[in-house]
């Protein structure tokens, strides 16, 4: 694999890990939807992960990421349409989705 995959794969673990951390390892729809501050946080690292799934894209678009597509379109709609987050999407995909990518990227880098 190359050496730029890699960099964004530890970017998106990365990004993983301080979503954890900003969420206090505890899933709590009401604390995450109370805090502005946390919201904006994930909403950033959301735009890491997709931003740099996509430059994993351009690079190899064999590389085995579920929903790929799915997780920069993610990026682009918090993005450009910052206005029509919905924190219940958001809390969704924090509790669906974003430990499966977890599993694909920890299996991607070992």
């Amino acid at each position: 694999m190359q050496h730029n995959i890699n960099k964004y794969l530890y970017d998106i673990l990365s990004s993983i890990n301080s979503i954890d951390e900003f969420l206090n390892y505890e899933l709590n729809f009401e604390f995450y939807q109370s805090n502005k501050l946390v919201r904006r946080a994930v909403e950033r690292e959301f735009e890491i992960i997709g931003e740099a799934v996509n430059r994993i894209l351009k690079i190899d678009e064999s590389i085995a990421i579920d929903d790929a597509k799915r997780i920069v379109s993610l990026r682009n709609w918090v993005i450009h349409s910052y206005d029509n987050v919905d924190n219940v999407i958001i809390w969704g995909i924090i509790n669906k989705d974003l430990p499966l990518l977890r599993k694909q990227v920890e299996k991607l880098i070992n």
